[in-house]
């Protein structure tokens, strides 16, 4: 199962510049779970998402043979999925305006939390960080992605990505529904 090759990134991307499938195979299978999470996170319905994965690992084979590993893969992936998530995003909801007919899922948003579930609750509670701030406590948090990492992939500065942190953290801990939710003490 190429799912569980032992070979690093760096090591499949020179498989593959060298013509071999499985290697290719190999990073799609290792990334394609954090690829549709990121999708899923921007084009926000799952056949969406799953065409914008689809389009972004046909990029990075266009790329083959001469692709050159710089970073983590999970950093030249995430901008590459954001891009096509949003285009896809958009474009469905411009199809959808001028009246084609698309499918029911195509147009609406991923299935919501159910109300008063954990996810509902905890999405509500980040709701109030602005978009910048949750990108990146997204890619901190959720992705695991270090400060370094989440810099490249964005191609912003390193400490642009601390500050937003910094200042979501800092909402985070003065909103009273974050401190509800977290079980923190107003008065504390």
């Amino acid at each position: 199962m190429t799912g569980d090759d032992p070979r690093s990134d760096g090591q499949l991307v020179d498989a593959a510049n060298a013509g071999d499938v499985k290697a290719f195979e190999a990073i799609y299978e290792r990334h394609k779970a954090f690829a549709m999470r990121v999708a899923t996170r921007f084009a926000r319905d799952p056949d969406l998402a799953a065409d914008a994965v689809q389009e972004t690992f046909i990029y990075l084979l266009s790329k083959f043979p001469g692709f050159e590993l710089r970073a983590q893969m999970t950093t030249f992936l995430y901008p590459a999925v954001k891009h096509n998530a949003i285009a896809a995003a958009k474009k469905a909801r411009r199809e959808w305006a001028a009246g084609d007919a698309l499918p029911e899922a195509s147009i609406e948003p991923a299935a919501p939390a159910e109300p008063g579930s954990e996810r509902a609750e905890l999405a509500r509670v980040m709701g109030v960080l602005p978009p910048a701030q949750l990108e990146v406590m997204l890619m901190r948090f959720v992705d695991g992605m270090d400060n370094n990492t989440i810099a490249l992939a964005l191609g912003a500065p390193v400490g642009t990505v601390k500050t937003r942190i910094h200042h979501a953290i800092r909402t985070l801990r003065e909103d009273e529904t974050t401190r509800a939710y977290f079980g923190v003490d107003p008065g504390a």
